[in-house]
């Protein structure tokens, strides 16, 4: 990788570092206890400690320095000395603000701090150490022993003095070369650990260093024995070494562990394991003689078992293998078997761990709108190549078609997996949204977020941010009441905005909900008489009223503020969201609050349609829209069927586009369902399954209602594309408006 592709690698990385901050910023006070608050300030932590090392690796000087300070008081909200709240929240998230603005300049080729946010810069990093004070860190105290007579080159601190046997866990911990350069400190973790319990005796290990003219200062040559005295367990342990993980390896012994597994860690050390064993002695881990006697024994046993296997004159017991360590363990009783298993389990786990790390790639987006396009035209040919084969009767072809159709469908398939993305991330940016615009408002709003594991098409994603992003601010804005008002309803003082999502019939349904006041419905109504949307005399059903709302310049809001009251907006919404071949409506409670529901296509590349005609036009329905297909049977002049004892209302594609001529004598009815609506369409004939690549129509069709969209079968022809939607929409108003007329 050069140098320009890891740079781009550094700010994808502290794109998605950023946003994995603030994500935790705004949800560190749902912790429900401190060890929870403790993990997500652990995950603040990280996230900055990465971009400031990562950024160190390319100069970027600026970006190290303002890092650093957002760092160290992370590191003091740690150790517990500065408490975090509000304040401290809003301000780190301004401070993920102004990263991110670095990020981005660094992404338009400015390497240098940008002088036009250097003030802004200045004042972070002044409040940033007005929170930190100007208490110095407090040293810890890991006085220096007197050096060891057993050997010199040993240092010993803070001495155990405790008398007795020792119930102490054993740490081997040896820090990578590259640890200083990634702007590690190795003590500022041995004082963290000393959080957890009492340093009881420690030892440093040197042998890495290198002679003088060859030792680079930018590196770490040393490694730590330590005896330590906690109550902690194996995982809170490992935990203060997270963010190093990668950079150093640590074992850990248990307290009262059997020497079998102090024999392990010596093994697995690279350095002399005469002089490892001195230390562990030294650190009160076990005693010189227990340790000698399992040396000698294991290395008695491996030597036994190399001359038996030179004795052996047969071939096949030449190639046994000696006996395991784990095997000599148990059969010495040394170590129960289930203390092996457990150990060689979690060997595997950590060689899975490392082969799934592996096998994660980037890919650009780009790439894979290419690849979609080529699956796109492929499915095109091979219709085409059907149609050829049908048109000859030859069998062979048609059975060749037929595989290669199957195949290409899985290729589709497996091409639009890696175009689905979870709409997880889309919402946890409402997190800051919620979090600025209550301030902004002067109103407590808490916002909850489910279905994040819902997936879309990333097309889908990244075009219904914005929309969202419109309706979210509206509900705080028009629907959360002040908490006065609230706490005298018999409300709680804080409001909750809530995001879903979930998949229903081939789409994804998108809700946006309030526990506000509602909508008022004479309000609307009257507006909109007001503004000449509405004839007065017509009677108009509540969803009709709501759905007013969407008019272009509509707007109920009595002043003027930042968020909402020039009408603008929500008719903006409504047509993204069509451009989407998607829909919105409105439902409400006075009183309890309003939803919003958005329903949108998964893809909006290739769909499984089915095909149906009129006269001589072809026309394509998504399939995850078909219920059924029926013959069809209705008296003359009625426009709905009974179907099983229900009534089916229906519409015909022959009157609705005035296609001409007579209709077949068998015409059917294709049962269809969006949403809650069910109705039929009347069609001459029903041609079957069809592999759709959705063609997006020309602009001078954009007002042409229930089509979204074209595709090339596979004689050439175009068939036009239904709006599901839309057409039930339209069977939904004419039904309402027989009901209010009755």
């Amino acid at each position: 990788m050069n140098l320009d592709q890891a740079l781009q690698t550094f700010i994808t990385e502290s794109r998605e570092l950023l946003a994995d901050m603030e994500h935790a910023l705004l949800n560190i006070d749902l912790a429900q206890d401190l060890d929870g608050q403790g993990e997500a300030i652990n995950a603040i932590f990280r996230a900055a400690h990465t971009i400031k090392g990562s950024a160190g690796l390319f100069s970027l000087d600026h970006m190290v320095a303002f890092t650093h300070v957002v760092e160290s008081l992370l590191d003091a909200v740690r150790d517990a000395r500065v408490v975090i709240d509000d304040d401290m929240v809003t301000l780190l998230l301004a401070c993920c603000d102004h990263l991110s603005g670095m990020t981005d300049g660094l992404a338009a080729g400015r390497y240098e701090a940008d002088p036009d946010t250097a003030p802004e810069g200045e004042r972070l990093l002044l409040q940033l150490r007005r929170r930190m004070g100007v208490v110095d860190e407090p040293a810890q105290s890991l006085a220096v022993q007197p050096q060891s007579d057993l050997n010199p080159d040993l240092e010993r601190m803070a001495q155990a003095t405790d008398a007795g046997d020792s119930d102490y866990w054993h740490i081997s911990l040896r820090f990578g070369p590259g640890v200083l350069q990634n702007g590690m400190d190795p003590i500022a973790f041995l004082r963290y650990l000393a959080r957890l319990g009492r340093i009881a005796g420690m030892a440093t290990v040197a042998d890495a260093l290198p002679a003088d003219e060859e030792m680079d200062a930018e590196l770490c040559y040393l490694g730590f024995e330590i005896a330590f005295d906690s109550t902690a367990d194996r995982e809170a342990i490992l935990g203060v070494f997270e963010f190093v993980q990668d950079d150093c390896e640590i074992r850990l012994v248990a307290p009262r562990g059997k020497v079998s597994e102090y024999v392990a860690l010596i093994r697995a050390l690279p350095e002399n394991p005469a002089r490892l064993g001195e230390m562990l002695v030294l650190c009160g881990s076990v005693t010189a003689t227990e340790l000698a006697a399992a040396l000698a024994q294991q290395s008695q046993q491996s030597q036994q078992a190399q001359t038996e296997a030179q004795a052996n004159l047969d071939p096949q017991d030449t190639q046994a293998t000696p006996q395991r360590l784990g095997s000599i363990l148990v059969a010495a009783g040394q170590v129960a078997p289930v203390v092996v298993e457990a150990a060689l389990t979690r060997q595997k786990q950590v060689g899975e761990q490392k082969a799934q790390e592996n096998r994660s790639i980037r890919v650009d987006s780009d790439k894979l709108d290419r690849l979609i396009d080529l699956v796109g035209e492929l499915i095109i040919a091979g219709a085409r190549t059907s149609v050829i084969g049908q048109r000859l009767h030859n069998t062979e072809l048609l059975e060749a078609t037929s595989t290669l159709s199957g195949l290409v469908e899985e290729v589709r398939d497996a091409a639009l997996e890696l175009r689905m993305v979870k709409i997880g991330a889309t919402f946890n940016r409402f997190q800051r949204v919620v979090h600025d615009v209550a301030r902004e408002l002067g109103k407590d709003i808490g916002l909850a977020v489910d279905g994040e594991d819902a997936e879309l098409d990333k097309t889908v994603v990244e075009k219904i941010g914005d929309p969202l992003m419109h309706l979210v601010r509206n509900a705080m804005d028009h629907g959360i009441e002040p908490a006065a008002v609230r706490i005298a309803a018999g409300k709680p003082a804080r409001g909750m905005i809530t995001l879903n999502a979930f998949h229903e019939s081939g789409s994804i349904v998108i809700e946006v909900s309030d526990d506000g006041g509602g909508l008022r419905k004479e309000k609307i109504l009257a507006k909109a008489i007001e503004r000449g949307l509405v004839d007065p005399e017509r009677k108009l059903t509540d969803a009709e009223i709501y759905n007013l709302i969407f008019e272009a310049g509509f707007s109920t809001a009595e002043t003027i503020t930042n968020l909402s009251g020039r009408g603008v907006g929500m008719d903006v919404v409504k047509r993204n969201i069509t451009a989407l071949r998607g829909s919105v409506d409105v439902r409400s409670t006075e009183g309890q609050g309003a939803t919003v529901t958005v329903r949108l296509p998964l893809t909006l590349a290739i769909i499984d349609g089915f095909l149906v005609q009129v006269g001589s036009s072809v026309f394509v329905i998504p399939l995850d829209t078909i219920e059924e297909c029926i013959e069809f049977a209705a008296e003359p002049g009625q426009d709905y069927s009974n179907l099983r004892g229900q009534v089916l209302p229906f519409i015909r594609l022959r009157s609705l586009f005035h296609i001409g001529g007579a209709p077949t004598r068998r015409e059917s009815i294709v049962v269809l369902r969006f949403g809650k609506v069910r109705a039929g369409l009347v069609v001459d004939t029903l041609l079957g399954e069809f592999q759709t690549v959705i063609k997006p129509l020309s602009p001078i069709f954009s007002e042409v209602r229930c089509i979204s969209g074209s595709t090339i079968l596979g004689s050439g022809d175009v068939a036009l594309i239904l709006d599901v939607g839309a057409l039930l929409q339209t069977v939904d108003s004419r039904v309402t408006a027989s009901a209010l007329a009755a």
